[in-house]
């Protein structure tokens, strides 16, 4: 522990020298804000406790929301901050993972050139990572919540497609039944059709009402016209982007025009790639997939890149980051900064070169 603990001071020494301010967020946080951050995953995974004086507490999953809340409260602009420390993370599904590790990160506030921080975090941590020879992948977010939004369709289902932009399986499903392409389960038809009837108490946490409101709610949205086939195919299509990142921009412009509603996404990808150029990075090799980051933080919401030893499929991402500038409003009470940061585990680099 105290090599790693060496080794992240370094890396944490290498961002400030980049012009980051040195802060480390206090290992236990309040949990009622913060955990309906996170998403999903990481709630089921927080270490929570509470005690009279402060309420419930968690132990810190990771670094980015506690450096966020810190500097709406206080901070100024624009900003670059650096951390290094342990996070913590219950592994239940999977005893073989470290339930509390090192995290070395760098985040950036700044609002006058967006694709320019974007390329300064992500090159940053390539130039930290570039001894071990990663394959570096990158996508957006953003595109996918733009063509969503941009859908004829309701308000209600682009809301619930929205919420599960993170869960792909699910995300799917729901996409499916808008569009008319599965057909209604015989449990929720005869829900639909008032079939159902029942004199027994009520379980659960739900209220009559609730579920009354749930059931109306139902079947609005069974009499609602299915997603059309070309919106349908747009988004099968955009899901479908893997590529380069040159042809992968080709294949969006192109996209663009049957989905309006993610031109103003896809000239952001544009910019950032101009960025990453004039900062070294080779662009022309550069993965871009539209889907990826999907099973990620859910504070992400533009920008998304990871980095993975192609040796050690069976470990997770050396390297992570993302643009998250929605986060910075919901914990600013109404004020916001663009924002983008990463994080590496120095652990994982430490494991990577013992085994070159």
């Amino acid at each position: 522990m105290s090599d790693l603990r060496a080794r992240a001071q370094a890396l944490r020494d290498q961002f400030a020298q980049a012009g980051a301010q040195v802060v480390d967020p206090p290992v236990l946080q309040p949990a009622d804000l913060l955990l309906d951050l996170y998403g999903e995953d990481i709630r089921g995974r927080a270490y929570v406790t509470s005690d009279a004086m402060r309420g419930e507490q968690m132990l810190r999953p990771d670094f980015t929301v506690p450096v966020v809340q810190m500097h709406m409260a206080h901070g100024a602009e624009p900003a670059r901050y650096t951390y290094a420390g342990e996070v913590f993370r219950r592994q239940e599904t999977d005893p073989d993972r470290a339930s509390e590790y090192m995290q070395v990160g760098y985040e950036v506030f700044e609002r006058s050139d967006p694709a320019a921080a974007d390329a300064e975090v992500f090159s940053l941590i390539s130039q930290a990572v570039a001894p071990l020879a990663l394959r570096a992948a990158t996508g957006d977010i953003g595109i996918l919540m733009a063509a969503v939004d941009g859908l004829n369709t309701t308000q209600r289902r682009k809301a619930a497609l929205r919420r599960h932009i993170w869960r792909p399986r699910r995300f799917r499903a729901l996409l499916d039944r808008f569009g008319g392409r599965t057909s209604v389960p015989d449990s929720r038809r005869v829900l639909l059709a008032g079939e159902i009837s029942a004199g027994a108490p009520l379980t659960g946490l739900r209220t009559q009402d609730e579920i009354d409101t749930r059931i109306a709610a139902l079947v609005e949205d069974a009499h609602q016209p299915p997603i059309s086939n070309a919106e349908m195919e747009g988004l099968d299509a955009l899901l479908a982007v893997r590529e380069t990142l040159p042809y992968a921009l080709s294949q969006l412009n192109d996209l663009a025009v049957d989905l309006p509603a993610i031109k103003d996404a896809v000239a952001r990808v544009a910019a950032r790639a101009e960025a990453l150029a004039k900062r070294g990075v080779d662009v022309d090799s550069l993965e871009f997939e539209a889907s990826y980051g999907r099973t990620s933080m859910e504070y992400y919401d533009g920008f998304v890149f990871g980095f993975y030893a192609e040796s050690r499929p069976d470990l997770p991402a050396v390297a992570t980051g993302g643009r998250y500038d929605a986060l910075t409003q919901r914990l600013g009470a109404g004020a916001a900064i663009p924002a983008v940061g990463a994080m590496l585990r120095p652990d994982l680099m430490a494991l990577l070169e013992e085994e070159a």
